[in-house]
Formats: C-alpha cells, structure tokens, sequence
C-alpha cells in the first residue's frame, strides 16, 4: 500500500469523520482519480510535438495517456475536427497515489517563487483542478531531452459533496494551499 494512502486511511478518513460528523467510514470523501491534460495546439503544425508530449507524460505518470481529438471545427484556430490536439491521461489507484504523492511533495516545492495553490480552484462539488506551466517540475523529465516547456492541468476527482469538504479532504493529505495551513504527513520529511 502506497504510504500516502496509508496516510489517508489512517489519519485523514477519522479526521474527516470528527470534522463533519460521518457516522460511516464510507461517508467520508476520498479521491477517486487524477486526471492530468496537455493541450498541445502545435501539434496542427508540428507532427513531433504530439509524440514529444505523449513521451513526457508517460514519463511523469507511469502510464500511457490518449491523444485527444478536436471536437469541433473552428476556422480562426486553424482548426478541424477531429484533428489531434492534445493528450490526456487518467490515473486511479496505485499509480495515483504515486502521481499525487510526487506532485505534492516534490513538484509543486519546486515551483519558481511558490506560495502554494489557489485555495478557491474547486468546482462546486468537491473536485479540484490546478494547472503546472511547465512538465519540468517533475524530477523524472530530463530539461536536456525536452524539445519544448509545455503546461498541463491536473484535475483531481473526489467523492466530496461540497468545496469545503474537498478542501478539508486536500488539506489533510498535504496539499499546499494558500491561506490555509498545510497538515503534513507524517512520512514526509522536509530537510
């Protein structure tokens, strides 16, 4: 068992049931998966850029993403439907606690000038998205071996049924926000 998921079974859950008042292990919210997306709008001009993005996702993740297609036709864009413009990648269970793990504790630390994320980015429901400018964050990705900095957003789905409990939920695993103090797990060192 991956130790962030230790965390949340041994520290978040019965802090969350306190908090809100769960009478069922199963009430309390948890995460059900991660979701990580690269719009790559170059990729209309330049092939490579598409097999580029893929290569550095499947680095930072572990795990193949999708090449997403353009939906609609928009002419001001260049664009056509059904083009390729962008990938994306859907993390669940050990992979996802890997994924979060690293990019709690190494990638976002790493962030030029950081101050932690925006405590507001919830979507009404519990569900949280922030966006990285650069996949270089990750120690996994070689700067030698990238042909281009890209940004990616990382969307992160819970079963919370409101922004206050997925805050909670974010908070308690070591998610670093602004304005709100950060509960650090205990398997997490900071030297």
């Amino acid at each position: 068992m991956h130790p962030l998921k230790q965390h949340y079974n041994e520290n978040v859950c019965p802090a969350l049931m306190k908090r809100f008042g769960y009478g069922n292990l199963l009430e309390a919210p948890r995460i059900v998966k991660a979701v990580v997306n690269v719009g790559v709008g170059e990729a209309l001009d330049n092939a490579r850029a598409l097999d580029a993005t893929v290569e550095d996702i499947t680095t930072i993740t572990g795990q193949r993403p999708v090449i997403t297609r353009a939906r609609k036709s928009i002419a001001s864009f260049k664009l056509r439907e059904g083009r390729q413009i962008g990938v994306k990648v859907t993390l669940r269970g050990e992979r996802m606690w890997a994924f979060l793990d690293r990019l709690m504790n190494v990638a976002l630390p790493r962030t030029r000038d950081f101050r932690g994320v925006s405590s507001t980015a919830f979507d009404g429901r519990g569900n949280y998205t922030l966006g990285l400018r650069e996949q270089i964050l990750f120690p996994e990705i070689h700067y030698e071996k990238i042909d281009k900095v890209r940004g990616m957003e990382i969307s992160i789905v819970t079963t919370a049924n409101t922004d206050e409990e997925g805050r909670e939920l974010l908070r308690l695993m070591g998610m670093p926000m602004q304005n709100v103090e950060i509960a650090r797990p205990p398997y997490v060192t900071l030297d």
